[in-house]
C-alpha cells in the first residue's frame, strides 16, 4: 500500500472520528475532559491504525555519519509546522534534506521527530493549534516515523542471545510516538520487542506474568501517573515470569521533574531511546 493511499484512508478516518467529536461536544463537559477525549481518539483510534497498516515501500536512506550540527529549535518548529500545513511530500523532503547533508538516522528520531511531537503538544496546551491541526501533525509524524523505521531496520540486527523487552506507555498516556521510537532502537540492537499500550495497569501486569521479559520499559508522560507507579512496579517484580526482571523508566515527566528510580522501585531512568538501550544491556545478568 502506498503512503499516498494510507494518507487517503487516514483522512477518511479523521472525518469519521470528527463525527464522534461533534456528538461529544453537544453534551455538557469541561475543557479538560474534552481535551482528553480528543487526544484519546487521535491516539487510540487513528494512530494505531497507521501502525497496523501494511508496510510501505521505502527508498534507500543514506548511512553517512552526521557531518553537521543537530536541528535547531527553529528547524524543529518549522518541521512541525510543515507537518500541519503542507502535504506529505514536502514534509518528507524536509527530512530527506537532513539525511543528504549527513545527519544520522538515529538523530532524525531523537533530535527531529521526537522534539517536533513535543512542540505540537505544547502548541495544543497553549491553544495555538486546534484539534484538526494537531491531529494532522501527529498523523504525518507517525507516517514519517513508520517509513523511517522500516528503512532503519534494513541495516540488519545485532547477533547474539535473544533478549526480550516490553516497552509500554503507563495507563492513561495520551500518545505513543516516543514509545514507538524507543521500540525501534531496541529492535535495531537485536532485542525482541513487545509494545504495549494498555488501558489499565492489570493488562501490563498480566503481560509480564504470561511472557518472559528481561527488561520492562515504562514511559510516563503525566504527573498523575506517578502516584500509582510504585505499586505497578512492585506488581511487576512480584508477578513477572522472570524473577530478576529489570524495570526502566522514561518519558517527558523525567525531563521536567527531578525524580529517582529507587523511589519507585525501578532500576534506572532513561533520558532518550539510545540511552535506554544501553541501560537495558547493562542490567542483563552476565553469565
Amino acid at each position: 500500500m502506498s503512503l499516498q493511499n494510507q494518507n487517503g484512508i487516514l483522512q477518511k478516518q479523521i472525518l469519521h472520528e470528527n463525527k464522534h467529536l461533534r456528538n461529544f461536544s453537544t453534551h455538557e463537559h469541561t475543557d479538560s475532559n474534552f481535551q482528553f477525549s480528543v487526544l484519546s481518539i487521535v491516539e487510540s483510534q487513528i494512530i494505531p491504525r497507521l501502525l497496523k497498516a501494511e508496510k510501505i515501500r521505502t527508498r534507500h536512506l543514506s548511512l553517512v555519519s552526521s557531518l553537521r550540527k543537530l536541528p535547531s529549535q527553529k528547524e524543529i518548529e518549522k518541521f512541525a509546522d510543515l507537518c500541519v500545513s503542507q502535504d506529505q511530500k514536502v514534509t518528507q523532503a524536509f527530512v530527506d534534506h537532513f539525511l543528504e547533508i549527513g545527519l544520522r538516522k538515529e538523530d532524525i528520531f531523537l533530535e527531529l521527530i521526537a522534539p517536533a511531537a513535543r512542540y505540537l503538544g505544547s502548541q495544543w496546551d497553549d491553544d495555538c493549534m486546534d484539534f484538526s491541526q494537531v491531529n494532522l501533525g501527529f498523523i504525518r509524524l507517525h507516517a514519517i516515523a513508520n517509513e523511517f523505521r522500516l528503512a532503519y531496520k534494513e541495516g540488519g540486527f545485532a547477533k547474539g542471545k535473544v533478549k526480550r523487552v516490553m516497552i509500554a506507555s503507563a495507563p492513561g498516556s495520551l500518545h505513543m510516538l516516543g514509545t514507538t521510537i524507543v521500540a525501534d532502537f531496541f529492535c535495531k540492537k537485536g532485542w525482541q520487542v513487545v509494545v504495549s499500550i494498555p488501558s489499565c495497569a492489570n493488562e501490563l501486569v498480566q503481560a509480564s506474568s504470561d511472557e518472559w521479559f528481561d527488561v520492562i520499559g515504562l514511559s510516563i508522560s503525566m504527573e498523575q501517573q506517578l502516584s500509582t507507579l510504585s505499586e505497578l512496579i512492585s506488581q511487576f517484580k512480584c508477578s513477572s515470569v522472570n524473577p530478576r526482571v529489570a524495570v526502566l523508566l522514561g518519558g517527558p515527566i523525567f525531563a521536567v521533574k527531578e525524580l529517582r528510580a529507587i523511589d519507585f522501585g525501578a532500576d534506572d531512568i532513561c533520558v532518550n531511546a539510545k540511552h535506554a538501550v544501553g541501560l537495558a544491556a547493562s542490567l542483563l545478568p552476565h553469565v
